[in-house]
């Protein structure tokens, strides 16, 4: 006796597309993130690159939160698209540039208002509270940012 597996017409270009547009999206998520990141180390006092590789926990904190805050942006850009992959590629590339450069305007403001010197913070050895502040402010604004895009 033999068993056949039936698929339904059209699967395997639908199966195609779908992982083109996981590879696209993940392509420029990557880019997105990368972007973000030099972003916010280029208005940051001190090479945030070289204190991430060196361990030092306030810049790997406050890094990590920037790129969560980036994600969440995207994430949301993808979502709000419902499939339509050339429309949500151009929309997401978009909502993330507008999303960096809020983060950013938001953050230095932030840490100006409440008097954070974050060269001082990011290259602390020791951990220090105003990092997990300056974090929870770019997970906020990427959530914000992020349901806006909805």
């Amino acid at each position: 006796m033999t068993t056949a597996l039936a698929l339904e017409a059209g699967y395997w270009h639908f199966l195609g597309r779908g992982v083109g547009a996981i590879l696209c999206y993940a392509l420029l998520g990557l880019v997105l993130l990368l972007i973000g990141f030099q972003a916010v180390d280029w208005t940051t006092p001190g090479p945030l690159r070289a204190m991430v590789a060196r361990g030092l926990p306030n810049a790997v904190i406050v890094s990590s939160a920037a790129m969560l805050s980036t994600a969440f942006i995207v994430v949301l850009a993808i979502y709000a698209q419902a499939g339509k992959l050339a429309e949500g590629l151009i929309a997401t590339t978009i909502y993330g540039l507008v999303g960096i450069v809020a983060q950013v305007i938001a953050m230095r403001s932030l840490e100006f208002v409440l008097g954070i010197d974050i060269g001082a913070v990011l290259k602390n050895p020791e951990f220090s509270t105003e990092s997990v502040v300056v974090s929870a402010a770019h997970i906020a604004i990427g959530l914000v940012v992020a349901v806006a895009i909805l």
